[in-house]
């Protein structure tokens, strides 16, 4: 059985394709995406928890989610989110806010 995997949100009110969310994301964090082509691509962020993007269902407008994962702990997602949202927060001029409280 894997280990269990901890998520923390990030979300972004802002409307993006998924393709270039991540390409934005890989270059703030400058890191490659991972699983490109795949269902599920992701980006291993330097902490060791990777993020994924969630788009709305077709037909709805933002928000986007930038789910974080962890197999450390909900902290260390949480402490991984917060670092990626700051990194966002300096390289783009998206509106992001967490989706969750320590």
């Amino acid at each position: 059985m894997a280990d269990p995997e901890f998520c923390a949100t990030l979300v972004v009110r802002d409307a993006v394709t998924k393709l270039d969310a991540l390409a934005i994301v890989a270059l703030a964090v400058d890191r490659p995406v991972s699983g490109a082509g795949t269902v599920h691509p992701f980006i291993e962020l330097e902490s060791g928890a990777r993020v994924e993007i969630e788009i709305p269902k077709f037909g709805e407008p933002p928000p986007l989610a930038l789910d974080v994962y962890s197999r450390l702990g909900f902290e260390h997602a949480a402490m991984s989110a917060l670092a990626l949202l700051a990194r966002l927060e300096e390289a783009t001029a998206w509106t992001v806010k967490p989706d969750f409280t320590l």
